[in-house]
């Protein structure tokens, strides 16, 4: 049974956790708000309430996580409310949409590595190493995207006996023995 106290006292603790990371707060918060409801999408109203805090801490923090591709803003027909809902591949389309950043990242990069005298010198090869790192990147996360794909096309459609070697996770429409 679900536990809502629970649940408050979980979207705040991985919320300051990705604010930890860098991730802006209330945008951490209106996430897991939505990504723990059992409801498909929810109001700026509901958000607000849910999470005890204003309207307008929901506006900034519902256009951070649309801009980045986390959650979708669906106008409702009628009124001059939207609904908020979690993106369907949440965690791919983000880092999708964050790839060029990487690219542009590893140029800018390189332009330091020329500025600095190049490699053979101690500032030149450490931002070379960084350029290094971030097109390393840019040329494997598409394919472990890739990968991500396959698993969890895999976990979405487990063997019918409900045995799942990768997850440990039972099959709930899989007889039982």
């Amino acid at each position: 049974m679900r536990d809502e106290e629970a649940v408050r006292r979980f979207v705040e603790r991985i919320s300051r956790q990705l604010a930890d990371w860098g991730f802006p707060p209330m945008a951490a918060r209106v996430l897991f708000a939505v990504m723990t409801a059992e409801e498909e999408s929810l109001s700026a109203a509901e958000l607000a309430e849910r999470l005890d805090v204003s309207a307008g801490a929901i506006s900034g923090a519902v256009r951070y996580l649309t801009d980045t591709g986390l959650i979708h803003r669906e106008p409702v027909p009628g009124s001059r409310r939207d609904l908020y809902r979690l993106a369907s591949m949440t965690w791919w389309e983000a880092t999708i949409t964050k790839m060029n950043r990487l690219k542009m990242i590893a140029d800018t990069a390189e332009e330091g590595v020329e500025a600095l005298g190049g490699t053979g010198t101690r500032a030149g090869h450490a931002m070379a190493d960084m350029r290094d790192f971030f097109v390393f990147c840019y040329d494997e996360i598409p394919l472990l995207l890739d990968k991500w794909q396959e698993q969890r096309a895999a976990l979405e459609n487990p063997p019918a006996d409900g045995k799942d070697e990768r997850n440990p996770r039972p099959n709930p429409e899989a007889a039982p023995e």
